[in-house]
């Protein structure tokens, strides 16, 4: 019978990040997937990799930062492994802003400058009377009102890096068991064993929960992890936008094959991945008032990802109470830029090495009084 050293528990760009890191170190590892492999947090990011800025929880902007100085070498290794293309872009952010908040380190932009680096930005919206205002939306400014602003920011494709990420972990001998979903831990005398699936078990010495937002539903250990409904969509046929544009209330993502992600909501609904007719018309009323291009673009898609929140939006990182059972999860809107430095991270936990970064603030202990109980974790 096959046996594993590590079980990890969710086969997204976190558990797969750490699967391959693990295997690096000469440890024999199973992913478990609850369905398809990347398919959801993962798959449904907008792949900006936002390093600085007040969207930031203070607690979590040095591993942020350390993250993103390693996101070149962490693409380049899984390009290379995978023989897929990863769409890693350099092109930076333009910030945009009625309110003149920008974060340190953004240049700011005259008029001209900005019109320099993005043509369709910068003018007059449209006059197209369509677009001003309709129900529950505001009309749309005959004049330029906004500020503007120069961040050095990547993106990346995160259906690309998965598909990726997917292809490597399976290339460096990872295996996979997906459609099983975990269950309930084995455990005796408070050291993991294994882990229940609904279909059968598995064996193994350490376990670790990268299972996102339903990372707290396995069974022994509660975390307050609950799901946080984004809804996105795509078009394409618009604007030939070079940088990621990133306003008050909307984003605007540029992937290299000609589609422009749009997004997002913040929406507290439960395992609820429905779109809606109504946002996604919202969300792409507010793209054409800073893009007003975008109105020459058709809807190419739209979907709904559930990205894993916690009470205080950082992440669980660590061993828990249970020896040999670690975490992984809770990155909320940023797994895709910290898959890089959680797979370091929690690979030098597992094997008890010294950490190169404090994970103190991360601990899962910080939420100890919390688990198992439902109504605090949904106030």
């Amino acid at each position: 019978m096959k046996s594993w050293d590590v079980v990890i528990i969710g086969a997204g760009i976190i558990g797969l990040s750490l699967a391959i890191a693990l295997r690096k170190q000469g440890l024999r590892i199973l992913i478990v997937e609850r369905g398809e492999p990347g398919r959801e947090a993962s798959s449904a990011a907008a792949g900006m990799l936002v390093a600085s800025g007040t969207e930031l929880p203070p607690a979590l902007r040095s591993l942020a930062a350390e993250s993103a100085r390693m996101y070149p070498e962490f693409v380049h290794e899984i390009e290379d492994e995978s023989g897929l293309k990863v769409d890693l872009r350099e092109d930076g952010t333009i910030l945009i802003s009625k309110n003149d908040d920008f974060p340190a380190g953004a240049e700011r932009l005259s008029t001209d400058k900005l019109r320099a680096l993005e043509p369709d930005l910068g003018a007059s919206p449209s006059s197209d009377s369509s677009l001003r205002g309709g129900r529950g939306r505001p009309p749309l400014h005959s004049q330029w009102e906004y500020q503007s602003a120069y961040l050095s920011e990547r993106s990346v494709d995160p259906r690309a890096l998965v598909a990726a990420g997917l292809r490597a972990a399976r290339h460096r001998g990872v295996d996979i068991s997906s459609g099983a979903e975990v269950r309930d831990l084995i455990s005796s005398a408070d050291r993991i064993s294994g882990v229940h699936t609904d279909k059968t078990s598995y064996s193994a010495e350490i376990v670790v929960n990268c299972a996102g937002a339903w990372a707290g539903c396995i069974a022994a250990q509660k975390f307050p992890v609950r799901p946080i409904k984004g809804q996105m969509l795509a078009v394409v046929g618009g604007p030939s936008l070079q940088h990621v544009v990133r306003a008050d209330e909307v984003y605007l993502v540029p992937r290299s094959d000609g589609r422009i992600v749009i997004g997002s909501t913040l929406e507290d609904v439960g395992y609820d991945k429905q779109t809606n007719v109504d946002t996604i018309q919202n969300l792409l009323h507010a793209a054409r008032v800073v893009v007003p291009a975008v109105a020459n673009a058709r809807l190419h898609e739209d979907w709904a990802g559930l990205r894993p929140g916690t009470p205080d939006h950082l992440p669980l990182l660590g061993e828990t109470s249970i020896r040999g059972y670690f975490i992984a999860a809770g990155h909320y809107r940023d797994g895709i830029l910290l898959a890089p430095v959680t797979a370091q991270l929690m690979t030098e936990s597992i094997l008890g090495k010294p950490l190169s970064q404090d994970l103190s603030a991360f601990s899962p202990a910080r939420f100890a009084s919390m688990q198992n109980s439902e109504a605090r974790m949904h106030k």
